[in-house]
This record gives C-alpha cells, sequence and structure tokens, in this order.
C-alpha cells in the first residue's frame, strides 16, 4: 500500500513544476496573439460586381397572319313601344321592314346572307360561314386564285360528301361555295369568280348578281326549290348551334311550305308561318318559337 501511494505521490510532486512551467510560456505566448486577433477589424468583403441584365427573349412570330372578321352583320333596328324594327335587304337587293317584340332580340342575333345558283345546270349555294374565314382556310394556303377577290381551298376536313371551296370575298363578307360530286370544271369556276358580283349596301347587307357570268351561271330567285327544299335569296339570324331564324322570300308561300335544310337538318323542333310574302322558319325553345310566330310582322318596301 505504501509503496503504491509512494509512486502516485511521488510521479505527481516530481511533474508539478515543468507543467507550470509550461503553462506559464504558452500563456506568454498566446495572450498578446489572441489580443492582436481580437484588435483586428475583418477585411471588408468584395464589393459585388456589375450585373449584367438577361436578354428577354421576344415574342414568339406567327408564319401567317390570318385576318378572320367577323362574318354576320349586327344591324341597329329601332324601338317602336315593345316592338323592334329592322330594316333588312336580301341578297337579291328587295327591302322589307322586320317588326318583332323587342324581346326577341333579332338585331342581337345578327344576320347572314344566303343564295342558291345553277352553274351549266349543276346546284351550288352561296354561304356566309358562322365561322368566317378561318372555317374556310383553317389557316393554311389557297389552291390557287381564280380573282383577285375569289381563291380556291382543299376539301374541309368532316365535310362529308363536299368537296373543295371557293372562297369569295366582298367587302367583310365571306362566301364560300362548296363544290360537290365530280366539282366543276375549271373553265366553270373561272366564269363564276369572274362573273358574280357583290355589292355591300350603306347599311352593310350583301346584294349579289351574276349578269357578268354568262347564260350558264343562274341566281336562285324567290320561289326556287331543289327536290322540294326553298334555295332562293335568304336570311339567316343567328345559326351555330344556338337559336336561329330564317327569313325566305317566297310569292304565295303557304304554312305547309317545306323549310330550309339549314333549320330542318338541326333535328330540334321547328315552326313555320308566312308573313308579307316571305316564309319565316324558326327553331329554338317552346317560347321563343311561340314568339316569332305570332309576333313577328313583314312589310315590303
Amino acid at each position: 500500500m505504501a509503496e503504491r501511494f509512494d509512486v502516485i505521490e511521488s510521479g505527481g510532486e516530481r511533474g508539478r513544476r515543468p507543467w507550470i512551467g509550461l503553462v506559464v510560456v504558452l500563456a506568454l505566448v498566446l495572450v498578446p496573439a489572441v489580443s492582436l486577433l481580437v484588435s483586428q477589424e475583418p477585411a471588408p468583403a468584395p464589393a459585388p460586381g456589375p450585373v449584367s441584365p438577361q436578354p428577354v427573349p421576344g415574342p414568339i412570330r406567327s408564319l401567317r397572319t390570318i385576318d378572320n372578321p367577323p362574318n354576320i352583320l349586327h344591324a341597329e333596328a329601332t324601338k317602336k313601344g315593345g316592338d323592334e324594327v329592322l330594316d333588312v335587304v336580301f341578297p337579291h337587293g328587295a327591302r322589307a321592314k322586320v317588326r318583332y317584340p323587342a324581346e326577341l332580340g333579332l338585331a342581337d342575333m345578327g344576320t347572314r346572307p344566303f343564295q342558291g345558283v345553277w352553274v351549266e345546270g349543276s346546284y351550288r349555294q352561296f354561304v356566309a360561314p358562322y365561322g368566317g374565314e378561318m372555317q374556310i382556310t383553317q389557316g393554311g394556303e389557297p389552291i390557287r386564285n381564280y380573282a383577285p377577290n375569289v381563291t380556291l381551298w382543299p376539301r374541309p376536313a368532316g365535310s362529308g360528301g363536299y368537296g373543295q371551296v371557293l372562297m369569295f370575298v366582298f367587302g367583310p363578307w365571306r362566301l364560300a361555295m362548296y363544290d360537290q360530286g365530280s366539282g366543276l370544271s375549271f373553265e366553270e369556276r373561272t366564269a363564276l369568280a369572274e362573273g358574280l358580283r357583290g355589292k355591300v349596301t350603306k347599311d352593310g347587307y350583301l346584294v349579289l348578281s351574276a349578269e357578268d357570268a354568262g347564260d350558264g351561271v343562274r341566281l336562285a330567285e324567290p320561289g326556287d326549290t331543289v327536290r322540294g327544299q326553298p334555295v332562293g335569296p335568304q336570311l339567316w339570324f343567328g345559326g351555330g348551334a344556338g337559336t336561329m331564324v330564317v327569313l325566305t322570300p317566297a310569292p304565295g308561300c303557304e304554312r305547309t311550305a317545306r323549310v330550309p335544310y339549314v333549320i330542318r337538318g338541326r333535328g330540334r323542333p321547328v315552326d313555320s308561318v308566312c308573313r308579307g310574302g316571305v316564309q319565316v322558319t324558326v327553331t329554338g325553345s317552346q317560347r321563343f318559337r311561340d314568339q316569332v310566330v305570332q309576333g313577328i310582322r313583314i312589310t315590303h318596301e
């Protein structure tokens, strides 16, 4: 026990002085060094360099600018009591006044022309597509030009038995003539393109004539039919998938006359009535149809 104790104690006593000396030396060295470090201010951070502006990407330019003006006329109606009176012009030039309950809003629905035509005995029709020029061109390029205002376009996808399309431009109006069957010949298309004339009245309606197209081209007249359906000049109000009213001049028309295909082909309820030698055909809700049949009046100027 005494030896173990002596060893421990004797070792501790002998090593105390060297450790004390080492501590003193370290203190003398470290204290000035720490003081020097503490007294020094940190070096300022380098100033950030100028930031170069990132280039802003320019707008993506389309390959072709497409002009697609509205292909429907919103003429201004005159208020008369609870009614509105609309001055209209049919594609063959006849003028009329259409009076109707203001609630129907025919002027707001807008109107488009329709006209049937025979080219060398083949029946065709001019329609103003509800979707305007884009409905014909679909953003593509024409096959060829037949006149400064007439171009030929490929057959639209999903157009059934229809073929290529002749598009006529008359002021703001775009008329389409969809070919059928074997199609018109180059000479027939040229005669039609060069001979059909279109005049836009000061109130925006389109009037067509074909006196310069030769004997082979004849525009359908009021009362003309094809397979029992009226194909003469017409005015279409509304369209698309919604409510629609068609005015068809028909001398001696009867209430039982067949209605235009543009309405009959929709597969929706239809009503028809004769007013002032004009067949009025309507599709829409029951209430709307009743208002048209009972409230519309037409007088010729």
